[in-house]
């Protein structure tokens, strides 16, 4: 078993957090290009902000008309802006309010919109970008990384776009609102506020930001010791082998040791910040408060007024609190942004997101060439894969290659789809240089049958149609039957619905191969690779589906990439490759008359075995 894989896991949790992203000119100039997304709502995304402002004011009002009640009730009438009786105050406040719920409303639901909209567009691009690049961009990263850019890093831009703006502009109009009417209350209270809150506030926030990097530290060690309890399971047979139970007891148990002395350390901290909360928050309030009743008692201040600065002093409380989190949303959106635009701004394949688009215009008839290719991979510069590669497949010709394992065979298949493109030489389709054709005519005339089939999660019938999206009911089972698969299809009760799992997985190795050779049968190309489409197959599934083959290489190129020298005495040429080089070529008699050819060796290394 892999014990490497404990740390790897730990960061695959549930709920991990996004990195942050440090706030500069240039990460802000970079995620100002996102914003263009926004450009085709610029008008009600300017409404939604004017009604986030008028809220936000309108929301400031309310201590004021409290405050108002309260003196009104006992007879004193100190704001001149408001009515002096509870019945006019009152009703004003209610006017307010639903004047303030209208307002919200559409500010929410224009924010949302305008988000949602905009996030739609950025997904369609991102994941047109992804599924356009280039193969060398896969070669490098992990499916689950480029997934949580479309999810999670999206996502992480929405909740931005949709709540964390908004709310950052709510709370800087209730912090600088909220003192400045809490200094025309009371100036001396406003000053002996803002010498006690933001230290408060500050030790608060670093408090609970140690205790979250604590929290998260458990996590990852409860993590890493799942990782331990999922490895030792698959693998029980390896741990009963070895008997080495006690070991992966006290293994597991040291590292639960770990997880509960994090958490009762965390613990600690916890305790006394809940005391700092109690005494340091409510000692603070309690401060102040009793200053400002002080002054009641002097008659520099009304109850109203106490009441009313007590409420401003929480809107200024917590939109000071709210800042740090809102702060590190805003870097994780940033990273996030940054993340996504890495994909955007990779150079592409020129193919059109419009399928309409993707229609033949340039017909290969079907002769194929290589002409001196030298080839590497882009990640792997140093080891040449093709080397001075030549030759040619005539239209309708049969053309195996064989070889060694590692000797650029499949590599070969990729060039011929142009995955890849070959540093020198050039590769002819009808004795015309490969560029001389868009690359959506080439693989739109290019089919292949891999040796592991890939079927999508649908049905039967959405498989066989993916070689011809337009195709009709009659052409898809017409393609099936040719494949020699209708009989296994309709054996299913659902016949051509029947869904075939995640990578088809409800399908055997045979009936995959089948379903695929139906999907190339009805794209009907007029070149076709076969990348040693039967090496995995049982003898009574081989015989089936090389029958399906060979209704499929009927009247058009064939590029057969082979293991099993048996399956291609009856192609017109064969290529050896070893190391990369062409060594021999020539048909079966040929190379099989050659004493001393690879070929030879290796067909009598195979019949021998």
């Amino acid at each position: 078993m892999a014990r490497g894989r404990s740390s790897l896991n730990s960061g695959g949790k549930q709920g991990e957090e996004l990195p942050k992203t440090k706030l500069s000119r240039q990460t802000l100039k970079n995620v100002s290009k996102l914003l263009s997304y926004v450009q085709p709502y610029r008008g009600k995304f300017i409404a939604a902000l004017f009604f986030l402002f008028l809220s936000s004011l309108v929301g400031l009002a309310f201590p004021s008309f409290l405050g108002g009640l309260i003196d009104a009730a006992q007879g004193k009438h100190t704001n001149k802006f408001l009515p002096a009786t509870v019945q006019g105050i009152g009703l004003l406040a209610l006017i307010v309010l639903f004047s303030q719920a209208f307002v919200s409303f559409f500010r929410i639901l224009w924010f949302v919109q305008i988000a949602e909209r905009s996030l739609a567009d950025i997904r369609r691009d991102t994941y047109f970008k992804l599924i356009t690049l280039r193969m060398d961009f896969f070669a490098n990263r992990r499916v689950g990384e480029l997934n949580s850019r479309i999810s999670a890093d999206l996502s992480q831009i929405q909740d931005t776009l949709t709540t964390t703006l908004a709310e950052i502009i709510r709370q800087l109009v209730l912090l600088i609102g909220g003192i400045t009417f809490l200094a025309i209350v009371s100036i001396k209270l406003t000053l002996a506020l803002l010498v006690v809150l933001p230290v408060l506030v500050v030790t608060a926030v670093l408090f609970g930001r140690f205790i979250r990097k604590l929290s998260r530290k458990a996590q990852d060690k409860l993590a890493e010791s799942n990782t331990i309890v999922e490895e030792t399971l698959q693998g029980i047979a390896n741990v009963k082998a070895f008997v080495n139970e006690a070991y992966e007891a006290s293994r597991y148990g040291k590292n639960i040791r770990e997880v509960a002395n994090i958490a009762i350390k965390g613990a600690k901290y916890r305790g006394l910040f809940a005391s700092f909360i109690v005494f340091g928050m409510f000692g603070a309030i309690v401060t102040v408060i009793a200053y400002g009743c002080l002054l009641v008692s002097h008659n520099e201040l009304t109850v109203g007024e106490l009441f009313k600065f007590a409420l401003y002093a929480v809107f200024v409380g917590s939109a000071m609190g709210s800042f740090p989190e809102l702060y590190a949303n805003i870097q994780k959106s940033v990273g996030a942004s940054e993340r996504v635009l890495e994909i955007l701004d990779e150079k592409g394949e020129d193919v059109s997101i419009d399928h309409a688009e993707n229609e033949i215009k340039q017909k290969i008839e079907g002769n194929i060439a290589f002409d001196n290719v030298n080839f590497h991979y882009p990640s792997r510069s140093e080891i040449e894969v093709l080397k001075g590669v030549s030759f040619e497949a005539q239209t309708g010709q049969k053309v195996a290659i064989v070889g060694p394992s590692g000797s650029g065979k499949s590599t070969m298949a990729s060039l011929i789809l142009h995955f890849y493109h070959p540093q020198s030489g050039t590769i002819l389709f009808d004795h015309q240089p490969s560029d001389k054709y868009s690359l959506t005519d080439i693989r739109n005339q290019v089919a292949i049958v891999p040796q592991d089939v890939m079927l999508f999660g649908g049905t039967i019938q959405e498989n066989i149609a993916y070689g011809k999206l337009s195709a009709t009911k009659e052409e898809i089972i017409q393609a099936a039957q040719r494949a020699n698969a209708h009989h296994f299809i309709t054996s299913f009760p659902e016949g051509y619905d029947t869904v075939v799992g995640e990578r088809g997985v409800k399908l055997s190795g045979g009936q995959r191969q089948r379903v695929a050779i139906a999907r190339a049968l009805l794209k009907n190309p007029s070149i076709l690779i076969l990348d040693e489409a039967t090496s995995s197959l049982d003898s009574e599934s081989e015989r089936l589906v090389q029958d399906a083959l060979e209704e499929l290489m009927k009247n058009r190129t064939s590029i057969i990439i082979a293991h099993r020298l048996s399956t291609i005495r009856e192609a017109d040429k064969i290529i050896v490759l070893e190391k990369g080089k062409v060594i021999e070529s020539g048909n079966h008699e040929e190379l099989i008359g050659n004493e001393n050819g690879l070929y030879r060796y290796l067909s009598q290394l195979q019949f021998e075995v």
